[in-house]
């Protein structure tokens, strides 16, 4: 199915399939589907939103995107903290609310946090 289907599909109130998410997803990642078309179908979504069906598969398909880390070797608790743009100095996980959180941290730096040693491909 082409992109322009699926953004009518969404737009009309329809639910995108695991397939047409994966497919548009794939799209995105590889440059194939142009910008205005990705934020036209982000716009259908953010006007009739994604079932939970569609919330999981879009988040799987986004996760599996990129490069996945296994860290199932690790026994003890994984830590996840995402920066909102501040520094190192926020490391306090968002659920810990000043309990002492006993787990394994990975130090992870996005294309748009430069300052945290992260260089753009583009």
């Amino acid at each position: 199915m082409r992109p322009v289907q699926l953004i009518h599909k969404k737009r009309d109130g329809g639910a995108l399939d695991d397939a047409e998410i994966r497919a548009f997803i794939a799209g995105v990642t590889d440059g194939s589907i142009p910008d205005y078309q990705v934020a036209a179908m982000l716009m259908a979504i953010y006007f009739r939103g994604l079932d939970d069906r569609e919330l999981a598969s879009w988040a799987d398909a986004m996760t599996r995107s990129g490069d996945v880390i296994d860290l199932s070797r690790i026994a003890r608790p994984k830590v996840d903290k995402h920066s909102t743009g501040g520094s190192a100095t926020d490391l306090d996980p968002a659920g810990a609310r000043g309990r002492r959180v006993r787990g394994r941290g990975a130090m992870v730096s996005g294309r748009g946090l430069g300052h945290t040693g992260a260089r753009s491909t583009s």
